[in-house]
C-alpha cells in the first residue's frame, strides 16, 4: 500500500494537472494565486522526499539544465508538408480529386484552424511523454525534448487507462498574441527591435539551451494529427480528437465535421467570421478526409498527401486616415511613435492606434499628416502602416518630424548615435517613471502582488507614489480613499508592499530600470557585490571586469549609481527598510577564488544552478562557455561539446564527486 505522503503527492500531481488543462481549455477552477500555492506544497514534499521525485511530476515543468545543443532524431513516420489553396474553386476541385479517387464511398472531412507556429512531434510510450521534436526537413528534426516539458499545455503523462503503447501526436507550438504583444511591449520600451510575428518568437523560443528561458515564454501547444500509433484507436480522425481531449491533449475548439464540400465551404466562411478575435494567430484551416483507412489508399504525392489541403485567407487590408502621431515615453525613455487613425474595422477589431516604431520606420514609409495610409494586421495580431497612398495626400500635408522634447517633461531629447531610437535623458521623467513603478512592481522584479497597472496609475494620479520609496510609505487610510478599494483589499496591498522588502538583491536590482539591467546582469552584480553601499562604491573598471559585465553595461551601472536621481533613489529605499544584502556562506577553502569555472551536464547530488551558486559563493566565477581562461570543467552525465572542448583545450576537468571534495562539501 502506498504510503500517505506518496498519496498526497500523487493526489496533488493529479489536481495540478486537472487545473492546468481546464486552464488551457479556458474553463478555469481556482485562481492563480491558488494553484501556486498546491505547486509549492507539491515541491516541498518532493525536496522532503526525493525517492518519490518522478519525471512526470508537474513540478518539473519549470525548466531543467541548459542543455549543450540539439540532437538529430529521425521520425518515425515522416512529417509532410501540405499543399496550400487561396480560393474557393481550388477547394471543390480538390473535394473532386478525393471522390475521383474513392469512387462513390461515403466521404466526410474534418476542417481545423491552420495556427502559425512551430510544427512538432510529440511522442508518448505507455502514456509518458519521452520525445518531442521539430519537423525539420520533415524526415528528421531537432530534439526539443527538454524545451517541450516547460510547455504547460503538452502532458507529461496522458490522462486515462486506455492510452495506445506508442502515440505519436502531430501539433503546433505557438505563442498567443497577448504574450506576444507584452513581450514586444518591453522590447519596444527598452529601445531594443521588436519581433514580426509569434511564430518567429515561438521557434526563438524553442531554440533556447537553457530551458528557464522557454519556461518564461510561456507557449502552448495543440494537436492536429498522428505519426505512429500502436495500436490505432480508430479510424476516424473525428474520433481521434475526441480521444485527445479524453486524454488531455489540447484540440482546437473551432475544429468542425463537415459531411459535404459545401460544408466545408460554410466552416471555412464561418471561421473567417471569428479567426480575428481568437488568442492565437492564424492565417487558414486546415481540411482533411477524416477516415484513416481512406487517406491510406490515396497516399501521397513527392512532397504532400493527396488527402489534405489548406486554405489560406488573403490578408485583410484597409485604408484609412492617419490624423496624428503621439510619442509615448517607456520606462527606459525611449520614444515610441504611435499613429491615431480614423476608426477602422479590419480582422474583427476596431483599428484606432498602430505603432510606427521608430522615426526610420516613417521615413521609410514617407508618411504626413492627412495621409491615407493601407492598414494591415501583422500576423492577424498586430495592426501595422503597411504603405501611405501619395495620390490621396492633402495638399500642404506635413511630413511627421520627430518632436525635439519630452512630451512627457519637456526635456530635450536626443537620437541614439548607433540606432534608431530617441530618447528622453530625464530620470525625473513624470512618464518614465509610470513605466518604471509598473515594472519595479512585476512578477519578475519585487514581485508586489495586488499592485498592478490600474493600482500604479491611481497611486501615481492621486500623488500618494512619487518615488519607488514612495510605495513604501503608503497607509491603509490613503488606499481607502481610492476608487474601488475596500478595506480587505487596501490591508493586502499595504502587507504586499511590507512583504516584498525581503526579495533579494538581485530582484531589486533588476526592477530599478537601470538600462542594459535585466534579470541575468542582475544577479551577477548581486553575487558580486553583495549589497547596494559595494556596489556603489565600484569603478567603472571594477565593473567592467566582471564576468558578463563588459564596458557599455559597467558604465550603465556606474552612471546610475552616480547620478544624483540614482542616488537618490537608492537613499530613499534604504530610508524606507529596503536595503537587501546576498549572505554569503562561509567560504571555508580559498580554492575557487579568481577561478573561472564551467559546469555542465547533469549533476546527480546538485542541480546545476545550485553548483553555479556554490562557485559564486566561494568566490568563484560560473561561466557558461569554454576558453583558455577557463580553471577547470565541472563534468555531469551527458556532458557533450563543451566537454570535448574542455579536452582538445588541456583544462582540467573533475566529477561533481571530486569538485565537493575540492571545496570541502563531500
Amino acid at each position: 500500500m502506498p504510503s500517505t505522503i506518496e498519496q498526497k503527492i500523487e493526489k496533488l500531481r493529479h489536481e495540478l494537472e486537472r487545473h492546468n488543462y481546464l486552464y488551457y481549455q479556458g474553463k478555469t477552477e481556482i485562481s492563480d494565486r491558488e494553484f501556486d500555492a498546491m505547486m509549492r506544497q507539491l515541491i516541498e514534499l518532493e525536496k522532503a522526499h526525493p525517492e518519490l521525485l518522478t519525471p512526470d511530476s508537474p513540478s518539473q515543468r519549470v525548466g531543467g539544465q541548459p542543455i549543450d545543443g540539439f540532437k538529430t532524431v529521425e521520425h518515425a513516420v515522416p512529417m509532410m508538408s501540405i499543399d496550400n489553396t487561396y480560393d474557393e474553386a481550388e477547394v471543390r476541385a480538390f473535394d473532386a480529386r478525393i471522390r475521383k479517387g474513392l469512387g462513390d464511398e461515403e466521404i466526410a472531412y474534418v476542417v481545423e484552424p491552420k495556427v502559425d507556429g512551430v510544427a512538432a512531434s510529440v511522442r508518448f510510450e505507455k502514456g509518458a511523454m519521452v520525445l518531442a521534436a521539430t519537423r525539420g526537413d520533415g524526415r528528421r528534426g531537432d530534439d526539443i525534448t527538454v524545451n517541450a516539458r516547460t510547455i504547460q499545455s503538452i502532458p507529461l503523462r496522458l490522462h486515462g487507462d486506455d492510452v495506445p503503447r506508442v502515440l505519436e501526436v502531430r501539433g503546433e507550438i505557438y505563442m498567443s498574441s497577448a504574450v506576444f504583444q507584452q513581450i514586444n511591449k518591453q522590447r519596444e520600451e527598452a529601445g531594443e527591435e521588436i519581433f514580426k510575428n509569434p511564430r518567429n518568437l515561438a521557434v526563438g523560443a524553442l531554440k533556447q539551451l537553457d530551458p528557464k528561458i522557454t519556461a518564461s515564454r510561456r507557449l502552448r501547444f495543440v494537436a492536429h494529427g498522428l505519426g505512429e500509433v500502436d495500436p490505432p484507436p480508430t479510424q476516424s480522425y473525428w474520433e481521434c480528437l475526441k480521444l485527445f481531449r479524453k486524454w488531455h491533449l489540447p484540440v482546437s475548439e473551432q475544429t468542425t465535421f463537415a459531411r459535404s464540400i459545401d460544408e466545408v465551404i460554410g466552416a471555412i466562411e464561418k471561421f473567417a467570421e471569428v479567426r480575428g478575435k481568437l488568442a492565437y494567430q492564424t492565417d487558414g484551416v486546415v481540411i482533411k478526409l477524416d477516415s484513416f483507412e481512406q487517406r491510406d489508399r490515396l497516399g501521397a504525392t513527392s512532397k504532400a498527401p493527396r488527402w489534405v489541403i489548406a486554405f489560406k485567407y488573403a490578408a485583410e487590408q484597409m485604408q484609412t486616415v492617419l490624423r496624428e502621431v503621439d510619442w509615448q515615453v517607456g520606462k527606459g525613455g525611449t520614444l515610441t511613435p504611435v499613429a491615431r487613425l480614423e476608426p477602422v474595422f479590419l480582422a474583427g477589431t476596431t483599428v484606432q492606434n498602430a505603432s510606427l516604431h521608430n522615426i526610420e520606420q516613417i521615413r521609410k514609409l514617407d508618411l504626413h499628416l492627412g495621409d491615407t495610409v493601407v492598414v494591415e494586421k501583422a500576423g492577424e495580431v498586430i495592426p501595422y502602416v503597411r504603405q501611405a497612398v501619395p495620390e490621396k495626400r492633402p495638399e500642404g500635408a506635413k511630413p511627421i518630424e520627430p518632436p525635439t522634447k519630452c512630451p512627457s517633461c519637456g526635456s530635450k531629447v536626443e537620437k541614439e548615435s548607433d540606432g534608431p531610437f530617441i530618447r528622453c535623458d530625464n530620470p525625473e521623467c513624470p512618464a518614465q517613471f509610470r513605466e518604471r513603478l509598473r515594472w519595479f512592481c512585476g512578477r519578475g522584479q519585487m514581485d508586489i502582488e495586488n499592485v498592478g497597472e490600474a493600482l500604479v496609475d491611481q497611486l501615481i494620479d492621486a500623488g500618494l507614489v512619487r518615488t519607488f520609496a514612495d510605495l513604501y510609505r503608503i497607509k491603509k487610510e490613503q488606499l481607502l480613499e481610492l476608487e474601488r478599494m475596500g478595506e480587505k483589499s487596501a490591508q493586502n496591498v499595504v502587507d504586499a508592499i511590507a512583504q516584498s522588502k525581503s526579495r533579494p538583491l538581485d530582484r531589486l536590482l533588476a526592477g530599478l530600470g537601470i538600462r542594459h539591467v535585466g534579470s541575468r546582469v542582475a544577479f551577477v552584480l548581486a553575487q558580486e557585490f553583495g549589497d547596494l553601499e559595494s556596489l556603489r562604491q565600484a569603478s567603472v573598471e571594477r565593473l567592467a571586469s566582471i564576468y558578463e559585465i563588459g564596458d557599455v553595461i559597467a558604465q550603465s551601472v556606474y552612471d546610475f549609481f552616480h547620478g544624483e536621481a540614482g542616488r537618490h533613489t537608492i537613499s530613499e529605499l534604504k530610508h524606507v527598510g529596503v536595503d537587501p544584502k546576498v549572505e554569503k556562506t562561509s567560504r571555508g577553502s580559498s580554492a575557487l577564488t579568481g577561478k573561472t569555472v564551467v559546469v555542465t551536464g547533469a549533476m546527480k547530488k546538485f542541480k546545476r544552478e545550485e553548483i553555479e551558486r556554490l562557485i559564486t559563493d566561494l568566490g568563484g566565477r560560473a561561466a557558461g562557455s569554454i576558453s583558455k581562461k577557463t580553471s577547470f570543467v565541472v563534468a555531469g552525465e551527458d556532458a557533450g561539446s563543451k566537454l570535448a572542448k574542455a579536452k582538445e583545450l588541456g583544462i582540467e576537468i573533475l566529477t561533481e564527486e571530486e569538485f565537493l571534495k575540492r571545496v570541502g562539501r563531500d
